[in-house]
């Protein structure tokens, strides 16, 4: 089988897909991927194919923030980020700025399937032009109706440039969705097409967490973490019985300053290193990282910052694994209550290990290849 793969140069929209890519992969099947050059190391680690489409976020971003005075998103209210966003940034502009390479690369290829993740809102079009199938990987819950319904809008002069008019929800639903969410964190279905299930991180081997004292884990993800947001963590937990792990990404830990004596901090650790051994994590309610703390049942605190964030840290919420704080509740005094809470209620663990064992039953990316190949 021959696949194109188009996605987000972006890890939270890559990543979940390099599982299913490299079974893919693995099985014989030729797979090309087409995004931006952010990304291509991780693709070609697979031993997929990298193709260039598209810019990067950084300059997507900056044409938005050339379209309008102030800077796009300010002022918004959590529950409508999404709702601006992905209509005029992922499907007005980014797709627009990926379609003639995406199709190029298809053409050269003439893929049996066309797989895109839930934002790439070229891939749609570009299957509907080779007259393919197309599976959809989100990456994370799936997108309410009425935002992709926003996108379709925005997308309808893009399709008709090529003569066609633009199919419901964007095409996102024109094939199979790759749901990776816990149903019973996310019970939402596709509302058309089939829906295949696909576990989202890889599950533990073995857990040996640290118990004297508890190991906390503090991310804000690779991107942009602010260095203020976890100084009020470290303070908060500074003279907690427990051990503190912060990882950085793109920030230099010298901008945290001095550490506590119970801290340390990083660049960079890998998550399966480290969820094992954690008794709590806080973060920022990036998909990736809550998928991978729910795969180890690791009971969590979400400080959600932007886009995707918020709508992770009610889900989670509401499924009673975590508890979250939104900007204007996070202090020193009300991170430190909550972080004890995440590490002494019983509830929270026991829906933690729940969710846990029901990722552990999700079929893997070598099932859901195959699945993907019957259909062809």
């Amino acid at each position: 089988m021959k696949v194109l793969v188009c996605c987000v140069p972006q890890a939270g929209h890559v990543n979940p897909m390099l599982p299913l890519i490299k079974a893919l992969v693995d099985a014989g099947d030729t797979v090309v991927t087409a995004t931006g050059a952010d990304v291509r190391q991780s693709i070609e680690a697979t031993g997929a194919s990298w193709q260039e489409a598209g810019a990067s976020l950084p300059q997507w971003f900056e044409r938005l923030s050339g379209r309008i005075r102030g800077n796009p998103g300010d002022g918004l209210p959590p529950e409508r980020i999404s709702y601006y966003f992905v209509p005029r940034l992922f499907a007005e502009i980014i797709a627009d700025d990926m379609v003639d390479e995406v199709l190029a690369a298809g053409r050269a290829l003439e893929p049996d399937l066309l797989l895109h993740d839930g934002y790439a809102f070229a891939g749609p079009l570009v299957a509907e032009l080779l007259d393919v199938p197309s599976a959809q990987q989100p990456f994370g819950p799936l997108t309410e109706p009425d935002i992709l319904q926003l996108a379709a809008d925005a997308v309808s002069p893009l399709w008709r440039s090529f003569g066609r008019d633009v199919p419901p929800y964007a095409g996102v639903y024109r094939g199979a969705t790759v749901a990776i969410c816990p149903p019973s964190l996310d019970p939402k279905r596709a509302p058309m097409g089939d829906q295949l299930a696909l576990r989202p991180a890889q599950t533990p081997a073995e857990r040996n967490r640290v118990k004297s004292p508890p190991l906390v884990y503090v991310t804000l993800g690779t991107l942009w973490a602010d260095p203020a947001l976890l100084r009020t963590v470290l303070v908060a937990l500074a003279e907690a019985p427990v051990q503190v792990v912060v990882t950085t990404g793109q920030l230099d830990p010298a901008e945290l300053g001095t550490l506590p004596a119970n801290a340390r901090a990083e660049h960079y650790i890998p998550q399966q290193e480290l969820l094992p051994r954690c008794s709590a994590i806080v973060h920022h309610g990036g998909a990736g990282t809550m998928f991978g703390a729910l795969a180890h049942g690791v009971p969590q605190l979400v400080l959600p910052q932007a886009a995707d964030n918020f709508i992770n840290a009610e889900l989670l919420a509401k499924a009673g694994a975590a508890r979250a704080l939104l900007p204007p509740e996070v202090s020193v005094e009300s991170v430190r209550a909550s972080v004890d809470e995440v590490l002494t209620d019983a509830g929270i663990a026991d829906r933690g290990e729940a969710l846990a064992a029901e990722i552990a039953a999700m079929p893997d990316a070598v099932d859901v290849a195959e699945q993907l190949r019957a259909r062809i």
